[in-house]
């Protein structure tokens, strides 16, 4: 881990620029091959690009390589790399954009895409599973901003959550375990995640060609009544 890793007031939203500026640095290090711990409102996450990075990311948690990561994406990601019915879109665009909740959308993906082609093969096998790919949405303005850089430059990059596999998520930079801050080139503390909980939950996951849920995360509740109340769906 680097000594000169940034540091903001635990609960004190960073500004914009601040923002930007801490996007640039984690892209940089991550297509330079690099590891980097970044603050979600879920928990905080790694990111990673190459395949020795996303090795070294797998040795760190403990997690099994049949157990896949996401790709870092926002909605622009969404609407292209998705194969969705137009009313899963709406559904996915009322939860994260009309009521601004994070969400992990589960779906078909487009493998032919030439966004997901700069993928090295090892690195996109673990970031999909039975032919679908994981996309988190709405996690915040790092997170957000992060994902712009991937897709405005064509240089995806894939995610996980920081802390040793099973164990639950975490939501500060210093209750990492070591061995996942050792092999981080690059650390943001933005403090405590904005949806930390007790249970140590992380993102809700649904799969919206199924219409499943995979994981009740945060915001579970809401985002299951929203989906009943506006589309009729009832999630479980």
């Amino acid at each position: 881990m680097r000594s000169d890793s940034p540091r903001a007031t635990a609960g004190v939203a960073p500004d914009a620029e601040r923002i930007q500026r801490d996007a640039q640095r984690v892209f940089d290090a991550v297509r330079g091959g690099g590891v980097a711990l970044i603050p979600l409102d879920v928990a905080y996450a790694l990111v990673a690009a190459t395949p020795k990075a996303v090795r070294r990311v797998y040795e760190a948690k403990g997690r099994d390589f049949s157990k896949p990561m996401g790709i870092v994406g926002g909605l622009a990601a969404h609407r292209a790399l998705h194969q969705l019915s137009d009313i899963a879109r709406a559904m996915v665009y009322s939860v994260t954009v009309t009521h601004d909740l994070p969400l992990s959308v589960v779906a078909p993906y487009r493998a032919d895409h030439p966004y997901l082609q700069r993928l090295d093969a090892f690195v996109l096998r673990q970031s999909t599973l039975d032919g679908t790919l994981n996309l988190l949405l709405n996690a915040g303005a790092l997170r957000t901003r992060l994902a712009g850089l991937c897709w405005e430059s064509g240089i995806p990059m894939a995610g996980t959550s920081a802390n040793v596999s099973m164990t639950g998520s975490l939501y500060t930079a210093q209750s990492m375990e070591r061995g996942i801050l050792d092999i981080c080139d690059v650390v943001i503390d933005y403090g405590k995640s904005r949806f930390h909980n007790p249970e140590r939950l992380s993102s809700t996951i649904i799969d919206f060609d199924r219409m499943r849920v995979i994981r009740r995360g945060v915001c579970f509740e809401r985002i299951r009544d929203l989906l009943h109340d506006e589309f009729g769906l009832t999630v479980q």
